[in-house]
């Protein structure tokens, strides 16, 4: 399976039935002059400790603004803090 490529062909692909009931939402996304946008972290999902050979890599999962929960990340806990110092004032 390993050799067997993961592109399909556009043959492959069915015309979409319009439906009423498929609304997505809209969410408003504040773009910068150079298409880029800032991420902010909405709250800390999980909390792990990585164990190295000498050491321990405390981390948290962050559940971001405009992404959804299977798109939360692992970040280190230590720059979270540093940079988002409000997620931990509770």
């Amino acid at each position: 399976m390993d050799k067997i490529h993961n592109v399909f062909h556009v043959s492959m692909l069915r015309r979409y039935r319009s439906d009423p009931s498929h609304v997505i939402s809209m969410e408003e996304i504040e773009v910068q002059p150079d298409l880029t946008y800032e991420e902010e972290p909405i709250r800390i999902l999980a909390r792990e400790v990585k164990e190295l050979r000498n050491k321990q890599i405390p981390l948290v999962k962050v559940l971001w603004r405009h992404h959804n929960t299977e798109e939360a990340t692992w970040e280190s806990e230590e720059m979270m803090r540093q940079q988002f110092p409000q997620l931990f004032a509770s």
